[in-house]
């Protein structure tokens, strides 16, 4: 099924590199659909998992998670907790940028000053003070506070080429600027130190990848010359890409064609439980009732997760009551899903709202697996609390647009940990918004508990882990109690591709395949 092409060179003006290749015989060009392909090219823009996969293609981390859960030196070699607020950390020599720039202790203290002013990322490393340059090849990271998550914090340090985005435009704009769903120059263009350079992208269409000759890590297993990654949303037009050969690498899989792509001897299938929390804000700003913990309540009590789950999911997710799921620190084994109709129908009445009332809803179609279906069964099972639901669904690069402006009264978002830990669940959606620090950057609710943000800061200076750990789960039975939000399910993972893709090793619960490391074997 797969098979070996001709990657077309440089395409002039449409071409985003620094310095891009010239036509060059792929022998091994993976041929990839994705539900949607990265919404920019700049790794700051967006925190999300497209982009956070397009990182891991384009870039290097500090440090990277393995399938255990454990560090993985990457551009990073050696690190040494000097002290409570101080992290020294060896870097990795010989390591050059896309652009022929070579990658220095300069360029990891400057990427980190832009995380720290990206709207969507400074919340994550508010608590880091400076770096200091110590010389060419070691970096200090200083914390404000103590801090039991740095090296967490780590894997999402893509040093990223200070001397390509340094300087002004044409148009005189910062090459440096982040701009929310904007065009900047970021945005277009790219340098980083990854396995592979973007050559060609058409946005919605295709990106173009190539294998960086003077990659670094000569060590690893991976034979992938190039990439043609096709965003293909529809998820039967995708299975059968891959079911016909015209791709190699199809993600998500859906439920519906778990079983038929496991059935097919020329197709690999994997699967793993997942960590992404699907669910639902309700805006109070818009919608005065949601003020009300009652109504929140009874909108939970409305939604049967496992009806969801089982129905629409096929079983390929875990119905969910809380962020944190099974194995992170905060997961509270008390909080289950409350599905109950009639209770939820008394607490409609005793907030007043016997009776009802309408809003409007928003959702992506194909962001999530079967999140427009999913949508849409939320709102059937509002209405038999009589609720009536407005429901509007988009492709992803235009809902987060919208979700940005909070342009619906209730939204639907899918939530990785960031730092496979569960604070950052309640940092980004639910804690009171705050664009100074970006705290709750991505809370559509407008939820606030001052008391529950207070308990997240405190559990981020322990660095006792059972103390952690017991403050997390009071932190989830807190906004469980409060109903900050509608929970529905932990999303699994799937993947496919043709049978000679070994894509098991690079694939991972993160969704951060490392195609770096992909082997294409011989048929």
């Amino acid at each position: 099924m797969f098979k070996k092409t001709l990657l077309a060179g440089a395409l002039g003006a449409a071409m985003l590199t620094a310095a891009l290749p010239q036509t060059a015989l792929a022998e091994n060009t993976l041929r990839m659909a994705y539900d949607a392909d990265p919404v920019s090219l700049d790794i700051h823009e967006q925190l999300s998992g497209g982009i956070l996969q397009l990182s891991h293609m384009a870039f290097d981390p500090l440090v990277r998670w393995t399938k255990d859960f454990e560090f993985e030196p990457r551009l990073a070699t050696e690190w040494e907790q000097v002290d409570d607020t101080t992290m020294r950390i060896s870097l990795r020599e010989g390591v050059t940028f896309h652009s022929g720039n070579p990658f220095t202790a300069e360029d990891v203290a400057w990427t980190v000053e832009r995380l720290k002013r990206s709207p969507d990322f400074k919340a994550i490393f508010e608590p880091i003070e400076t770096v200091n340059v110590v010389d060419e090849h070691i970096v200090e990271i200083i914390s404000k506070r103590p801090n039991p998550l740095l090296l967490n914090m780590a894997t999402y340090i893509f040093p990223m080429d200070s001397q390509f985005y340094s300087g002004e435009t044409d148009g005189g704009k910062a090459k440096d600027e982040i701009v929310k769903n904007g065009n900047s120059y970021a945005s277009r263009n790219i340098s980083g130190t990854g396995p592979f350079q973007v050559t060609n992208r058409q946005q919605g269409v295709r990106v173009d990848f190539e294998r960086f000759d003077d990659y670094w890590d000569s060590e690893s297993p991976g034979n992938v010359d190039a990439i043609t990654l096709t965003p293909i949303g529809e998820n039967a037009t995708r299975v059968a890409a891959l079911l016909s050969g015209d791709v190699d690498f199809i993600a998500p899989v859906p439920p519906n064609d778990l079983e038929r792509i496991e059935s097919d001897e020329d197709t690999n299938l994997v699967t793993m439980s997942g960590t992404r929390i699907i669910l639902f804000h309700m805006n109070q700003e818009r919608v005065e009732a949601f003020q009300d913990p009652r109504v929140r309540q009874a909108f939970n009590y409305a939604i049967n997760q496992q009806g969801i789950a089982d129905r629409l999911m096929k079983g390929f997710a875990t119905p969910a009551a809380q962020f944190s799921p099974e194995g992170y620190s905060g997961h509270n084994p008390d909080l289950e899903p409350r599905f109950d109709l009639d209770r939820a129908k008394e607490l409609m009445a005793e907030a007043g709202y016997e009776d009802g009332f309408s809003v409007s809803m928003m959702a992506p179609n194909n962001r999530y697996v079967n999140d427009a279906k999913i949508a849409q069964a939320v709102a059937a099972m509002l209405a038999r609390i009589n609720v009536t639901v407005d429901l509007k669904t988009l492709p992803k690069a235009q809902y987060w647009g919208e979700y940005d402006d909070r342009a619906a009264d209730m939204m639907m978002i899918g939530w990785h940990s960031d730092t496979e830990d569960s604070a950052n669940f309640h940092q980004y959606l639910t804690e009171c918004p705050d664009a100074d620090s970006g705290g709750g950057q991505y809370n559509a609710g407008n939820y606030c508990n001052e008391e529950l943000d207070q308990l997240m800061v405190d559990a981020n200076l322990e660095v006792d882990l059972e103390k952690r750990g017991e403050m997390l789960r009071e932190l989830e039975q807190g906004l469980y109690d409060d109903a900050a939000f509608i929970t529905l399910h932990w999303q699994n993972l799937a993947w496919a591709s043709a049978a000679n893709v070994d894509i098991e090793p690079v694939v991972n619960v993160m969704n951060f395949p490392y195609l770096g490391d992909l082997v294409i074997e011989e048929e």
